[in-house]
């Protein structure tokens, strides 16, 4: 059964209250980063296992983890813009007395903090914004223009959830920065909320749907995870550590632990997703050509 609208949004409203974290406030930025610490687990390195990364010394694989993390924070910004655009369309005409409302408007606030954390992160680390490429930022400015209903809560999830397991794993592991860990739990907490939000108003919208309806957001869905997926490890982050930019993305794409390392972060997204129907037909030839299936 899905949850009361204004109940669920009741409850994030009272969660974010209580946990919620300004980080600005809550991390020592100052605080030096050690010098025999990844910025991700290894193994979730996208040349992990690869005869480049055995090539690779230690100091270079720790470097290529700091440059990939800038690389998914930066492309988390760019995501969390569009996602904020498209929480404050969708409250536009809504009630501003409806708690789904402010709960919408919470969660602008709470991306607008999170922007502001990877942004300073990627600062403090010393690494450019790589941000997605052009064709991403092209077709990224299109989707937060016409998305709506289930394609554009599932694509939000896609975001997320796929994230959100990363870090969560990262957040865990004695081998990551600590300063990188911090970040990655407040960013945990907070997306909680988020993810919860957004599922029950999948939950909501999909039965509705008409079978080309149902075809149409699938298929917008499936667009939204080939670009995001694609967009989070840079091309450029390869020569940090010396390595030809498109030879390395090459394989990376190729890479066997890169490929179950991206499966394994959807998982529980795209098993949410099929139990909803939201994966099926022709476009899920896109989700297998991404590895998230």
């Amino acid at each position: 059964m899905i949850a009361d609208r204004e109940r669920t949004a009741e409850r994030l409203l009272n969660s974010s209250a209580r946990n919620s974290y300004d980080p600005d406030v809550d991390i020592d930025w100052a605080a030096d980063l050690l010098p025999d610490k990844y910025f991700l687990p290894a193994h979730r390195c996208s040349l992990y296992g690869t005869p480049l990364w055995d090539g690779l010394s230690e100091q270079q694989r720790i470097e290529l983890t700091k440059h990939e993390l800038a690389s998914i924070a930066s492309v988390g910004i760019w995501f969390e813009v569009i996602l904020m655009e498209l929480l404050v369309r969708h409250s536009y005409n809504a009630d501003p007395l409806a708690r789904h409302t402010q709960y919408a408007l919470t969660e602008v606030a709470d991306e607008c903090r999170h922007s502001v954390m990877f942004a300073r992160l990627i600062e403090k680390v010393g690494c450019p914004a790589y941000g997605p490429g052009r064709t991403a930022q092209r077709l990224g400015r299109i989707f937060g223009s016409i998305a709506f209903g289930p394609s554009m809560f599932a694509g939000i999830l896609v975001a997320e959830e796929i994230t959100d397991a990363l870090q969560r794993e990262s957040m865990a592991d004695p081998s990551v920065q600590p300063l990188v860990r911090m970040v990655n739990r407040i960013h945990v907490i907070e997306e909680a909320r988020h993810v919860r939000y957004a599922r029950e108003e999948v939950l909501r919208d999909t039965p509705s749907l008409s079978r080309p309806g149902l075809a149409y957001h699938r298929a917008m869905l499936a667009r939204t995870a080939f670009i995001v997926t694609r967009a989070l490890i840079h091309p450029r982050v390869y020569r940090a550590v010396g390595l030809d930019p498109y030879e390395a993305r090459r394989v990376a794409w190729a890479n066997p632990h890169y490929r179950d390392t991206l499966r394994w972060a959807a998982s529980k997204l795209t098993a949410f997703l099929t139990e909803n129907n939201l994966i099926g037909g022709p476009s899920r030839r896109i989700w297998h050509a991404v590895s998230l299936v």
